[in-house]
């Protein structure tokens, strides 16, 4: 490995190195979600959707030039055909290229087929989604899910031996804010870490935001009744704050674009699903990968050019306003969790 591809080379007009991709390998998804998805999706075409072949060349240019942590993400990735392909090939970059982790985020109903094979691939961490311990309302937020197929997706990541599970949950008012107490005591029984996540406005969905909203400081308080919070200097390179849950080994993390922007800092970058390089996930600021690929196959230095003069129109922030209709109307399905 040479010495420019160790050093990051992604850096905007902020002086912001990029160090991180998420990646969207698929908008389909086995949930619906009612913060991701509308109840009827159209999905994308699947012409139109990079192929598994494409993301990994796109993969190595990012880590070519400095991108040392990839996500993948949906959709629920998991479902996409191959997929165990797709993590062996990226697991080998790195070996080549400046990527030091790969990693997940997931619903967790594929688990216990791919968990195993993921480890071996090289996946180091996985996210797993989980808004309810109770069956009845997890079927009613995710309208397609079942709470069982999840917990035995976790049981199967924790037998896998993943280097750290994480569970990440979108609290809302009114419907499953009176469980921030109980998810956490469960993150603790399974001994895994558990993120708070504020909704995101993207997409038109069937309820009101607005009323919905719970920020991250409501669940902090909700959570100091029960847990001893200690503030952590733990990062995973993303946006969370962290905190130790005094007594245990579970840290819980916040994720907060609204109370808490995070956008100093940002060290991201997002591919969608049809390959479009996103420089926000709330802003249409985007460059158009997949034709570069398309229009010269194989020229990864064409493609790296493109990579890095993109990086003169990643905002300063983005503008989400709970209180407004989204200007954004991609779901997060298309976008990458």
């Amino acid at each position: 490995m040479s010495d420019n591809q160790t050093q990051p080379q992604l850096i905007d007009r902020f002086g912001r190195k990029v160090t991180y991709v998420r990646m969207s390998i698929t908008d389909r998804c086995d949930f619906r979600c009612v913060y991701c998805m509308d109840e009827e999706m159209t999905f994308m075409p699947r012409e139109k959707l990079l192929t598994l072949e494409e993301i990994v060349f796109l993969l190595r240019a990012f880590c070519e030039l400095g991108v040392e942590k990839v996500r993948i993400t949906g959709g629920e990735p998991l479902v996409r055909r191959n997929v165990d392909w797709l993590f062996n090939e990226l697991g080998q970059l790195k070996s080549t290229t400046s990527l030091k982790e790969l990693t997940l985020t997931t619903n967790g109903s594929q688990l216990p087929k791919y968990a195993e094979s993921m480890v071996a691939a090289g996946v180091d961490r996985i996210n797993i989604s989980l808004d309810s311990l109770n069956p009845k309302r997890f079927k009613e937020l995710t309208r397609t899910g079942e709470l069982s197929t999840v917990l035995a997706g976790i049981d199967a990541a924790k037998k896998a031996g993943f280097k750290r599970i994480k569970l990440n949950a979108v609290i809302m008012k009114g419907r499953n804010d009176d469980e921030i107490i109980d998810l956490a005591r469960f993150a603790i029984e399974q001994g895994l870490d558990i993120s708070y996540i504020e909704e995101m406005p993207l997409g038109q969905v069937s309820h009101d935001r607005n009323e919905s909203f719970c920020s991250s400081d409501e669940v902090l308080a909700k959570l100091q009744t029960e847990f001893e919070l200690h503030a952590s200097t733990s990062s995973t390179g993303g946006p969370s704050r962290y905190y130790q849950i005094a007594g245990t080994n579970s840290k819980v993390g916040f994720i907060s674009p609204h109370s808490h922007n995070f956008c100093e800092s940002c060290n991201r970058v997002r591919m969608t699903t049809e390959g479009r390089l996103l420089l926000c996930l709330g802003q249409e600021h985007s460059v158009d990968l997949r034709d570069v690929i398309r229009r010269y196959p194989g020229d990864s230095e064409r493609l790296k050019q493109a990579i890095i003069e993109s990086m003169d129109i990643k905002p300063e922030g983005h503008d989400f306003n709970i209180k407004e209709q989204p200007v954004i109307f991609r779901h997060m399905s298309v976008t990458g969790g």
